[in-house]
C-alpha cells in the first residue's frame, strides 16, 4: 500500500524553474547572453489565463465563448517569465508598449518567440504523452 502522504501539497514540487540563454541578442557587460528565469505555470493559473483570453462572438445568431489563442498563450508566457520582470514600466516604456503580453512579443524575435513558449509548455508539462507515463508505470 502506498503512501498517501506523499500526494500532501508540502511534498510535491509545486513550481519547476528553470534559467535559459533565450537570445545572444540580450548581452551581459562582458558580452555574455543574458538568462531569463522561466517557470512552470499550473493547471489553475492556465485556467484563469484562459478564461481571461476568451470572447464572445456571434455564430448564426448565437453567442459562444471563443478563446482568443494569440492572447492566451502571450499570457501564459507572461505568467511563465520570472527574469526580466515583464511587468516593469520602465521596460514596457522603453520598448514603447503598455502590458507585459505586448511588451514580450516587441521584445523577442518570432523564433526566439516560439523558444520560450516550447521551454514553459515543457515545464508546466505539456510535453508528457499519457501512453509514455503509463508505459513508465508499467515498468
Amino acid at each position: 500500500m502506498s503512501d498517501l502522504t506523499l500526494f500532501y501539497a508540502e511534498n510535491v514540487e509545486s513550481e519547476i524553474t528553470e534559467e535559459i540563454a533565450l537570445s545572444e541578442r540580450f548581452k551581459d557587460a562582458e558580452g555574455k547572453p543574458l538568462l531569463w528565469k522561466i517557470r512552470s505555470v499550473s493547471e489553475n493559473e492556465t485556467s484563469i489565463i484562459r478564461k481571461e483570453s476568451a470572447r464572445k462572438v456571434k455564430v448564426k445568431g448565437v453567442y459562444q465563448t471563443e478563446t482568443d489563442s494569440d492572447l492566451f498563450t502571450a499570457k501564459l508566457v507572461v505568467a511563465g517569465v520570472v527574469h526580466p520582470n515583464l511587468k516593469d514600466a520602465g521596460l514596457q516604456a522603453s520598448y514603447g508598449v503598455m502590458g507585459a503580453d505586448s511588451l514580450i512579443r516587441k521584445m523577442l524575435l518570432a523564433g526566439e518567440y516560439t523558444t520560450l513558449i516550447e521551454r514553459i509548455q515543457t515545464l508546466s508539462g505539456f510535453d508528457r504523452d499519457i501512453n509514455d507515463l503509463m508505459d513508465n508505470v508499467k515498468n
